[in-house]
């Protein structure tokens, strides 16, 4: 290895390379070999020979949790490098995607806004630098001013991908939905193309697993599921929805059920799941 370059990770797995200079490949296969992450470079390596790609290459990193019961894979790593596109699915008990993630991401900095949004009401923050930092599930950034945020994967309710101007450029920009005590905030994260579409990789793993499925909820769910994404106390829903506590409890019930709601502490006492977050979002939007 070269100087300062570091193994990771060293296992076995599967990887096929599915678009080659800009064509999409006809003859795929699934291939079983070595698979070699440093902080540096991915090497594939098989009796036949090994392909290197270099960490620096990659442009967007894209897992998939999908079955794929033909080529007998259950989950993948998606790499794009240039005009290349490579599936790479490690053996089940490896890390592989963390410490791809951390190889790629730890310590960059990016510009962020936080909270650009609080309970659904704008507000007026500039954009910051922060200091990226991966935990786990966790992305946390360290914003110049003091302020840590610690964004978790699974809390993420929704992301958008824009470009708006920021310090006078034209740059993409992440809207991504979560929640700081209890209540729903959008941090904001912006920087260069590559960084910022790595990021929007890692996010919007959250944003899938926690996609909000056609649900049809009762006009009485939708007014407490609004109220909470608002930042109500739970303990003052009734009041504020004009509804008896009895009827409050039976919507917790049945929004309690159906993963929306999470309980907190004491049986009345709720927050919303990120799922929830996303149902309250839409229909906030079609008021």
């Amino acid at each position: 290895m070269s100087d300062g370059e570091r193994k990771l990770l060293d296992t076995q797995g599967k990887f096929v390379q599915v678009v080659k200079d800009g064509r999409k490949r006809n003859d795929i296969e699934w291939v079983p070999g070595r698979i070699l992450l440093s902080n540096k470079r991915l090497v594939l390596a098989t009796n036949e020979g090994k392909r290197t790609i270099p960490l620096s290459s990659l442009t967007a990193v894209t897992a998939s949790q999908m079955n794929q019961p033909l080529a007998q894979v259950d989950s993948y790593v998606k790499l794009r490098s240039g005009r290349d596109v490579t599936l790479v699915a490690p053996r089940a008990d490896e890390e592989f995607e963390d410490h791809l993630y951390s190889a790629l991401l730890d310590q960059i900095v990016v510009l962020t806004k936080h909270p650009a949004v609080e309970g659904g009401v704008v507000q007026e923050v500039g954009w910051e630098k922060a200091r990226v930092k991966l935990d786990g599930d966790c992305l946390n950034l360290a914003i110049t001013t003091g302020t840590f945020v610690e964004l978790d994967i699974d809390d993420v309710g929704t992301v958008d991908a824009k470009e708006k101007t920021v310090s006078g450029e034209e740059r993409p920009v992440l809207e991504v939905e979560h929640t700081v005590d209890g209540t729903s905030v959008e941090t904001h994260i912006s920087g260069g193309a590559r960084h910022v579409s790595l990021l929007e990789g890692l996010v919007r793993q959250g944003e899938q697993r926690n996609v909000a499925d056609d649900i049809e909820l009762s006009d009485e769910e939708t007014q407490v599921l609004m109220a909470l994404y608002s930042g109500i106390s739970p303990f003052k829903i009734p009041e504020f929805v004009d509804m008896e506590i009895e009827t409050v409890e039976e919507v917790y019930d049945r929004l309690l059920e159906a993963d929306i709601l999470e309980p907190v502490r004491t049986r009345r006492e709720v927050q919303l799941e990120a799922r929830g977050r996303s149902i309250a979002s839409e229909a906030m939007s079609d008021q």
